[in-house]
């Protein structure tokens, strides 16, 4: 099982329980979470850590904490998780991210990100891991191109745990696949 993962800069870690106040502060700022339906109280942002913690122990993997390796600075996350309802692509691992606005604009989620894909394709086996937003996420939908995702158009869905016709239900999927990550990476070292 990996613990951590290191990147130029960055080190990602595995969460435990010393993560919750930084959780509580990222997940509790209302331009982080512009692109969901709300902001978590800190009991919500308990219960997340603890569903982060359980999908670790029970699957080998689950979302990294970001730190700067300079400072140890609580950057946010970025990692893998099975997705939790079904859709026309699942059963499937998603990739995903969330960093204090303080870190927006510098690279560090397509960072974190790339190094999350060559984790999961090489050290976990995966064949293809998705990614997925509300079409108004920007942002996002720009880290899924840097890190080389693809999207189809017929896949953007509604996603089935939101109210219909509210604003974030239409989502749109980007995938990757194994065998065309590899074909982009020609030295895929594990660092």
């Amino acid at each position: 099982m990996r613990h951590s993962l290191f990147t130029n800069r960055l080190k990602l870690t595995v969460f435990s329980q010393s993560h919750l106040s930084g959780l509580v502060r990222l997940n509790a700022d209302p331009e982080v979470m512009r692109y969901f339906p709300a902001t978590l109280n800190p009991e919500e942002s308990a219960a997340l850590l603890q569903r982060i913690i359980e999908h670790q122990r029970i699957n080998g993997y689950s979302l990294f904490a970001l730190h700067l390796k300079e400072s140890d600075a609580f950057v946010g996350w970025c990692g893998l998780m099975k997705v939790p309802f079904s859709a026309h692509f699942t059963p499937a691992v998603e990739i995903g991210w969330r960093l204090n606005k303080i870190f927006w604009g510098k690279g560090l989620a397509p960072e974190a990100a790339r190094s999350v894909l060559r984790f999961g394709f090489l050290e976990l086996g995966l064949s293809e891991i998705v990614s997925f937003t509300a079409e108004l996420n920007q942002p996002s939908i720009r880290v899924m191109q840097k890190i080389g995702m693809q999207c189809n158009p017929e896949d953007t869905f509604d996603h089935p745990k939101l109210p219909v016709n509210h604003p974030l239900q239409r989502h749109i999927l980007y995938r990757s696949q194994k065998t065309d990550w590899l074909e982009h990476h020609e030295s895929p070292e594990i660092s």
